[in-house]
Formats: C-alpha cells, sequence, structure tokens
C-alpha cells in the first residue's frame, strides 16, 4: 500500500468521525435534511470569502461558510414558525435560492479558479494527498488532514465539555430549559459545527459525502440502539468501515472513491434497516405476525369461553364459522396446545384450567384497558414461550 493510499483513507476516516458525531445529533433531532441544506448554501460564504481573500486556504471561509450555514438554519425556522408552510417546504425553498446564489456568483466572477461546482459537489478524494501543507519548506502531510483534523479535535473537545447540554436539549428542550440551559444557544452551536465540519470536507470530498457520512452512519447506529453513547461510537465505527471498505471498492472498480464510499454507506444502512434486531423491517414484520396470531388466539380462546354447546367447539368450527384457512386455524391450535391453554378430545376442544384463566384476565383487560394488566398478562402467559 502506497502513502498516498494511506492518506486517503485516513482523510476519509477523520471525515466520517467528524460528520458522525454532529450527524447522530442531528437525526436524533430529526433535522437529517437541514445537513444538505447547509451543504449546499455555504456556497456563497465561500465564494464571498474567497472575493475578499483571493485565497482558497484562508479560515476566513470557513469562517464565511458557518455563517452561512447558520443563516440558513434561521431562515428555515423563520419561515416554519409563520406556520404557513412545514419545516422540509422552508428548507426546499431556502437552500436552493441560496445555492442559486453561489453557483451565479461562481459563474459570473470565479470562472478562472478550480472553485467550480463539480468540484465542490463532488470533491474527489484522489487528489487530497497531492495538496501538502508546507511549514517552513517542511512537507507535514495533506492539507485536508490538518485542516479536518483540526476541525475533528475541536468537535471532540466540545463534545466533552457540553456532552451533558446536548443530551438533555436534544431529547427535552423544556427540562434543558428549566435547568438554566439554552436550548437556542446549544441547537445553533451545533449547526455551527455542522457548518464549519461540511465546509472544512468540501475540498477533500463533496458536500454530496459530507451529507451521507453525517446522515447514513447515525441513521443506522438510531436502529439498533436506544443508548446515546453507544450511537455515536456506532455512527463513528459504521462511518470508518465505509470510509475504508469504500475506498477499496472504488480501487477495485477504478471508480469515483466518494461514490463507492457513499454507496457503502447506503448499503451498511440498507442491511441495519432489514436486520436490525429491534427496528429491523424483519424484525417488525415477524412481531407483527406474531401479534395477528396472537389475536386470533385470543379471539378462538374467547369464543370458547362464550360457547359450551360441542358444534361450537368442535375443530372444524375454526374453517366453518370462524373463517379460518386451514393453516391458520392449524397455527392457532398448535400455539394454544403448546401453552397448555386447551385440550382436544374426540375434535372437541375445552379450555385447561390456564387457558380459562388467561381468558378471564383478557376480559378484564378489555373492560378496563389498563396497561399494567396486560403487562402481567404478558409476563404470566408468554404466548410465544414455545
Amino acid at each position: 500500500m502506497s502513502s498516498a493510499q494511506l492518506e486517503i483513507q485516513l482523510i476519509a476516516c477523520i471525515v466520517a468521525v467528524a460528520c458522525a458525531i454532529p450527524g447522530t445529533f442531528l437525526v436524533l433531532r430529526k433535522m437529517a435534511m437541514i445537513s444538505d441544506a447547509i451543504s449546499h448554501s455555504i456556497l456563497p460564504g465561500i465564494v464571498v470569502g474567497f472575493f475578499i481573500t483571493q485565497d482558497l486556504n484562508s479560515p476566513l471561509l470557513i469562517l464565511l461558510a458557518a455563517l452561512t450555514g447558520i443563516i440558513t438554519v434561521v431562515l428555515v425556522e423563520y419561515i416554519q414558525k409563520t406556520g404557513l408552510v412545514k419545516e422540509d417546504t422552508a428548507i426546499g425553498l431556502v437552500f436552493p435560492a441560496l445555492f442559486s446564489i453561489g453557483v451565479i456568483l461562481i459563474a459570473k466572477n470565479a470562472n478562472d479558479v478550480h472553485l467550480d461546482v463539480d468540484a465542490v459537489l463532488l470533491g474527489e478524494l484522489a487528489f487530497a494527498p497531492f495538496d501538502r501543507l508546507f511549514i517552513n519548506g517542511t512537507d507535514v502531510g495533506p492539507k485536508s488532514l490538518w485542516v479536518v483534523g483540526t476541525i475533528l479535535l475541536i468537535t471532540i473537545t466540545l463534545l466533552i465539555l457540553f456532552f451533558k447540554e446536548l443530551k438533555i436539549s436534544t431529547f427535552d428542550k423544556g427540562l434543558a430549559a428549566s435547568l438554566g440551559l439554552s436550548p437556542a444557544i446549544i441547537h445553533y452551536g451545533l449547526m455551527s459545527v455542522a457548518s464549519v465540519t461540511t465546509v472544512g470536507a468540501f475540498d477533500a470530498v463533496g458536500a454530496i459525502l459530507v451529507v451521507a457520512l453525517m446522515i447514513a452512519p447515525a441513521a443506522a447506529a438510531y436502529l439498533l440502539t436506544t443508548d446515546l453513547k453507544k450511537m455515536l461510537a456506532l455512527a463513528i465505527s459504521f462511518g470508518i468501515f465505509s470510509a475504508i471498505l469504500g475506498y477499496w471498492v472504488a480501487h477495485w472498480l477504478d471508480a469515483s472513491i466518494a461514490g463507492s464510499i457513499t454507496t457503502v454507506l447506503g448499503f451498511v444502512f440498507l442491511m441495519v434497516y432489514l436486520f436490525a434486531p429491534l427496528k429491523g423491517i424483519i424484525a417488525v414484520m415477524y412481531r407483527e405476525k406474531q401479534q395477528r396470531t396472537e389475536v386470533s388466539l385470543l379471539t378462538f380462546l374467547l369464543h370458547l369461553k362464550n360457547h359450551d354447546e360441542v358444534e361450537e367447539r368442535h375443530v372444524n368450527h375454526l374453517n366453518e364459522h370462524i373463517n379460518w384457512q386451514k393453516v391458520r386455524a392449524k397455527t392457532v391450535l398448535d400455539l394454544a396446545l403448546k401453552n397448555n391453554m386447551i385440550l382436544i378430545e374426540n375434535n372437541v376442544v375445552s379450555l385447561t384450567k390456564k387457558g380459562n384463566d388467561f381468558t378471564s384476565k383478557a376480559i378484564d383487560y378489555i373492560i378496563t384497558n389498563e396497561d399494567a394488566q396486560i403487562e402481567d398478562m404478558k409476563d404470566d402467559f408468554f404466548l410465544f414461550r414455545g
């Protein structure tokens, strides 16, 4: 592995970590799309900063870009608070307008520099190792590595210092305000970090990959845990994994590195979306199937309790009167037998003591609708234990 390959992967990993931290809080605050708005709307700030300094490496570009990002958030919230449109509509109004201003400024006044739309939107990690930083004539490594590394160090420091405030304001703004914290300041501080991270990664990876690295790892982690620290750790891990694997996929396919990393991020999220133990689509479908079977079983047990006639308790009654298909009827009967709810003699079904007690509790719950009672039922009669 060459030094350039190592540097590309290192830059990608640092960008992934720097994006995952603010991205986690954006996902939890249901503000994922604001990252896309910021990533595009900060373009005018970059362009104006370049016009002022005539230097693409000036820190003023990052500051003005961060300021533009904050302006974007303020405008979105102001339009949303009017009550005339929702947040997604406000985002759709603000960021295209600001981004268009940046595009026009570039097209009219910056055609002779490499600050072009394609570079801003797409980025190219393959070129990052060739943009070196020299201090007193000494090559100290890729410039992107130092810029994004510095941003990451600041982000981690702020996270450690204000973790409690971020956590409280994210989950309960009212509690944060009652404790003397300022949700508004924390909110705009988070937006500032997101803006600075986005513009810091522009030159290396482009806006599209920045948005993907901010949202996809955090969204995948959100499906796996309800613990904030674990979610941060998982988001960072997914980002690093996707950055490294995405690079080697691009190397194998001879394709765009940013595009390959984004594709891997999408694949990681898809796998978690499908197979997450609690929130994955397969787990949800399985629980829904269980619940349908449980309702069918309860319906059958209630029917048995309310009818003493032999013909009403015959196994064929499931098909003839309750109008169940044979497969469904057999599933319900097997489940009831497995949980010792019924007895079958000469194809006539009777409730056991356990089945009778369960059905009586179910009737009480239907009448009272008390959550505590249904939880007791689940503990006493776990239908799917078998």
